[in-house]
């Protein structure tokens, strides 16, 4: 089987270039399930019921999210109804929503783990000891963990503590695409997946507005870039009996706004 992942969607733009791109990504590869991480996809950040709504219209099988999750509390809702619509599980029973859903497929499930990173991020459950609980809990052959995570040392580590456990774990949260996929002891693995955002940009913002930050550390409110957008994510195929990862491939596809 295949398996589609897109890095985290920013704003409209970003919503609006996966509706247009994402039927032919999965047309080339034969995806039979897709996952993209939409925390970034409201305007002004976080994530929305509309914005969600637009990524499972363009084609999304399960949305992940990150530190963003609860930026908008309309989205509280949603976690609740939807099981496909995932907040990163370390976040704790407390909140709305939940971090894992087993998606079935008919002859066999995909399992499909959402989890945050502690380096440089706010404090939260273990992600290594969460990540150990959870697959105890697991039917599913195949997981598929999103990691949402700043340091690279951090993710990097989750690939080999969860190597021949999980079928995939992806890096999300820093929005450049890394060039180091790989597959360890039947696991796919890449550091960060990237945006899926406007190309000219920084991480997704007016770029004017982060480099005056830098030289003044005057704080300025952050304004999605316009233009071009970058389409990034990988491509994995797995044994559906095994659960081992056969091969990633990572993409990126440019999208030019009519």
């Amino acid at each position: 089987m295949k398996v589609i992942f897109i890095g985290d969607v920013v704003g409209k733009g970003g919503c609006e270039a996966l509706s247009a791109v994402l039927p032919q990504i999965k047309r080339d590869y034969g995806a039979d399930l897709t996952i993209v991480n939409g925390e970034n996809s409201a305007e002004g950040n976080g994530i929305d019921a509309r914005s969600a709504e637009a990524i499972f219209s363009a084609g999304a099988n399960v949305i992940t999210t990150g530190n963003h999750s609860f930026r908008k509390h309309s989205i509280e809702e949603e976690y609740e109804r939807l099981d496909t619509l995932l907040r990163p599980a370390n976040f704790g029973d407390y909140l709305p929503g939940k971090g894992v859903c087993e998606v079935d497929l008919g002859a066999y499930s995909v399992a499909v783990v959402n989890l945050i990173g502690t380096a440089f991020m706010n404090p939260v459950d273990n992600p290594f000891k969460c990540a150990e609980e959870l697959l105890k809990t697991i039917n599913s052959k195949i997981i598929i963990v999103d990691f949402h995570a700043e340091a690279t040392s951090e993710k990097r580590a989750m690939g080999y503590f969860l190597a021949g456990k999980a079928s995939a774990v992806f890096g999300t949260h820093t929005h450049v695409q890394t060039a180091d996929e790989q597959i360890i002891d039947g696991t796919a693995y890449i550091t960060d997946v990237g945006m899926t955002g406007p190309h000219n940009s920084i991480l997704g913002v007016e770029k004017d507005i982060i480099i005056e930050k830098f030289l003044t550390y005057y704080p300025k409110k952050h304004v999605y870039a316009s233009g071009d957008v970058d389409i990034c994510g990988v491509c994995v195929e797995i044994d559906q009996k095994s659960g081992k990862a056969l091969n990633i491939e990572r993409f990126c596809r440019i999208h030019s706004p009519k």
